[in-house]
């Protein structure tokens, strides 16, 4: 695969992996019954893995990792916190509310890491 196409399917796994994370915290606080689907609780990790996969190759093509370049160490970092706030919004939240906030922070973070991958700046707002 050319790089051309590893950064299309990367956009493109972005795009979905986050499209599906909105609707599902949309599910989650209207107690929807769709969470219960078999294809909700299955295609997150299919997305989230060729996203990863393909946000790999894009590293190793471009010859670059968190050690040499801080904006992608800043995303890694990041990501993690995107990934624990989003299990707490969608799973692991005790209550309504904290479900809310944690998926109303999952989804900043998310957006910290698209403007510091599109920077490539660990304060993207600099950029700006």
């Amino acid at each position: 695969m050319s790089y051309t196409s590893i950064k299309i399917l990367h956009l493109g796994s972005v795009l979905l992996s986050y499209s599906l994370f909105f609707l599902r915290g949309l599910w989650v606080l209207r107690a929807s019954p769709v969470m219960q689907q078999r294809w909700v609780k299955i295609a997150p990790h299919i997305i989230d893995t060729v996203l990863l996969g393909s946000a790999i190759t894009l590293a190793v093509l471009l010859g670059i990792s968190p050690f040499t370049a801080p904006w992608l160490a800043a995303k890694i970092i990041a990501l993690l916190l995107y990934i624990v706030l989003g299990s707490i919004a969608l799973k692991r939240g005790k209550t309504r509310q904290t479900k809310l906030a944690c998926w109303l922070a999952a989804q900043a973070v998310f957006f910290y890491i698209v403007l510091t991958a599109w920077a490539h700046d660990p304060m993207p707002w600099r950029a700006l």
